[in-house]
């Protein structure tokens, strides 16, 4: 298999630029050479996704992971998934709930929507790092579509 078969196409649906950066820098400390897509809420994020009628996704359609952050503007995380889940084209694609969020009821509404998991956003960037690197190893090695 090819260092290609093995890049995950991860697509981060987060609005805050802080947050963004810090997602970017956890990435280059953690040697995660992944493609990073972004968007700032799930509207652009299902656009990005779904592609223009007649054109391809932006994103390539293989191994693809979402980071999702809940609290967004216009179109909110979870919002997003309930159209995700809903969409046959796309609904398969694994999602990573990151978020501030401590609410049990945003856990079991996600948990509901088949989130591969939900975890809060560390407070120290070490932390952060180590969780970025954790998860892309986990998802390195699946065996995804």
């Amino acid at each position: 298999m090819t260092i290609e078969h093995l890049m995950l196409n991860i697509l981060l649906v987060e609005d805050d630029e802080v947050d963004i950066m810090t997602v970017k820098r956890a990435f280059k400390k953690g040697n995660i050479t992944n493609p990073l897509y972004l968007a700032g809420n799930g509207i652009e994020a299902l656009a990005l996704l779904r592609g223009n009628p007649g054109e391809p996704s932006l994103i390539p359609t293989e191994r693809r992971l979402i980071l999702l952050d809940l609290n967004m503007p216009k179109m909110n995380g979870l919002e997003f998934l309930h159209e995700l889940r809903s969409d046959r084209s796309i609904r398969h694609i694994p999602v990573v709930v990151l978020t501030t969020s401590n609410e049990e009821r945003d856990r079991v509404q996600a948990y509901d929507l088949n989130v591969a998991g939900y975890i809060l956003k560390p407070v120290t960037f070490n932390t952060f790092v180590e969780l970025m690197v954790t998860l892309d190893k986990y998802w390195t090695s699946c065996e995804m579509r």
